[in-house]
This record gives C-alpha cells, structure tokens and sequence, in this order.
C-alpha cells in the first residue's frame, strides 16, 4: 500500500481507482479519436448490439449510468465523426435510437482491444482476469454498484 492510501476510507480509494482508470483508458483510446465516455458509449452499443438490441439513449444512459443528457451530447458528437448513427424509435417518436456504423465497429472493436489490455494490466495483481479473486472483486463492486445510494445532507435533517 502507497503512503497516499495508507489509511484511507473507501470511498477515497474508489475515488481513486476510478479516476486511474478514466485517465489511463482517456490515454489508451486518445490515438482512436475517443474519449474514455465515448469509449464507454461504444463499447457499450457494440456489446447490446452484438445481442439483436437498438437501444435508446436513454436506455444506453441506464446502461452506462451516464447522465441521459450528457449522452445525447456524446451521441451528436459521434454522430459528427461517423462512428454512430441516431434514429427516431418508430416505437416512441420522442426517443433516439442509437447504432454504430461499420466506421463506428471497426474504432470500437480496436478501442475493445486496447482497453482489454490495461485491465490485463490492472486486474493482474488479483491473478488475471479469470482469477477466482478477480471474480469476487467483481462480485463485490456488483453489490456496491446494485445498492441504493440516496444523498442525504445536514440540511436535509434541519428541514425535517
């Protein structure tokens, strides 16, 4: 353990963890024209495309836990570069359907590779990606990432 985090709660190490990941991926994906939200926007739609699904942004905002409107931004913005095409849902006429062109496949299944690889790099510690440690971990970060987290403030309980 570094002196940085030696002590440190867990919400600081998430915190950290996670920005290690955003930065290091921002990095990896910059030589494809990504980002790391884009990144996470396409490999996303290549994943639920890959099982015969169209979805919403809305429902890729569910997916990604990016904020609807944040990726409606990403979308125009893909959109621009060719990578992603935005229909009207002939279910729903309000809600944009989102899909990825051939251009839009080919930058994401390289991008798939590259990320794949830093977490190569970042779960080896744990044993590799199918180690029996790396699955609890996921396991672990499933049940955070399932468990209700509602903001409450000091604020919140004077008002009451």
């Amino acid at each position: 353990m570094s002196s940085a985090t030696e002590g440190a709660t867990a919400g600081f190490l998430v915190w950290r963890l996670s920005m290690k990941w955003r930065v290091a991926v921002d990095r990896a994906v910059a030589p494809l024209g990504l980002t790391h939200a884009q990144y996470a926007l396409m490999a996303s739609l290549y994943g639920m495309s890959r099982t015969g699904l169209q979805p919403s942004q809305r429902r890729l905002a569910d997916h990604t836990g990016l904020e609807p409107l944040y990726v409606s931004k990403l979308a125009r913005a893909l959109e621009g570069a060719g990578l992603v095409a935005r229909t009207r849902d002939p279910a729903d006429p309000r809600a944009m359907q989102l899909s990825l062109t051939e251009q839009g496949r080919d930058v994401t299944r390289r991008a798939i590779k590259v990320v794949q690889g830093l977490l190569d790099q970042l779960l080896e510690p744990l044993g590799g990606q199918v180690s029996p440690r790396t699955r609890q971990f996921t396991r672990e970060l499933t049940t955070l990432l399932d468990a209700p987290l509602n903001p409450h403030t000091e604020n919140d309980e004077e008002q009451s």
